[in-house]
């Protein structure tokens, strides 16, 4: 069974997740982010794509001592497993998510990737070959499953995001809107890519919740799933 997976970003008013730069921005303050150490420590893996990687070198820990405990006393390792979808292998192996926290990591290439990169990456983390030339989204999901995971925290990038709506594999989704305005058509977003074109192709949310948080509000949305 594939994993129940969980999306989580903040975004700007106009729905900006960082600037055109990929500059990392402050878009919530520390109530939210309690909330998504919460959530990252409910979780039995956080994904990532390359991108996010890059661009702000996270190590996607749990912060909070009361929440890694918490973890620690229902059996689970002090972190969840931190899962990188990196098609070609351009993952440092100095990052941050390589090495910050203990317990597993998981890198996600295409067989397009370098065979010595891949090679060098196993000495650090678990690497999983799905899909020719970009990771086969689909067939990660069914290893991971396989594996044992059953809830999986999103938090980024755009790409990666767009490319787990469109395979139909997004169960549910948080969206913290904050106070600020970033702008620039190249400024990434909730969902990247080529986007859709037609109405009916349109992914369809029911809103579960709305509350006001700090200067902001959060959205929390389940999938409407398709038959197709």
């Amino acid at each position: 069974m594939r994993p129940y997976v969980v999306v989580n970003v903040a975004m700007s008013a106009d729905g900006k997740l960082s600037t055109r730069e990929r500059r990392q921005v402050k878009i919530s303050g520390s109530l939210d982010f309690n909330r998504v150490d919460r959530l990252k420590a409910g979780s039995d893996a956080v994904m990532v794509g390359i991108g996010t990687v890059l661009a702000d070198d996270p190590s996607l820990t749990v912060k909070g001592e009361e929440c890694r405990q918490h973890r620690i006393d229902r059996g689970a390792d002090e972190h969840p497993i931190r899962v990188v979808v990196d098609s070609r292998a351009r993952i440092p192996l100095s990052a941050s998510i390589l090495h910050k926290g203990s317990g597993r990591r998981i890198v996600a290439v295409s067989e397009n990737a370098d065979t010595r990169k891949i090679a060098a990456l196993q000495e650090l983390a678990t690497v999983i070959v799905a899909g020719k030339n970009e990771v086969d989204l689909v067939a990660l999901m069914d290893t991971l499953g396989e594996m044992g995971i059953q809830r999986l925290m999103v938090e980024g990038g755009g790409q990666l995001i767009a490319g787990l709506i469109r395979a139909g594999l997004v169960d549910e989704i948080y969206t913290f809107i904050g106070n600020i305005i970033i702008g620039g058509r190249d400024a990434p977003t909730l969902a990247d890519g080529e986007g859709f074109v037609r109405e009916e192709e349109f992914p369809r949310l029911t809103l579960i919740e709305s509350r006001r948080i700090e200067s902001g509000i959060l959205l929390h949305w389940k999938v409407e799933q398709t038959d197709s």
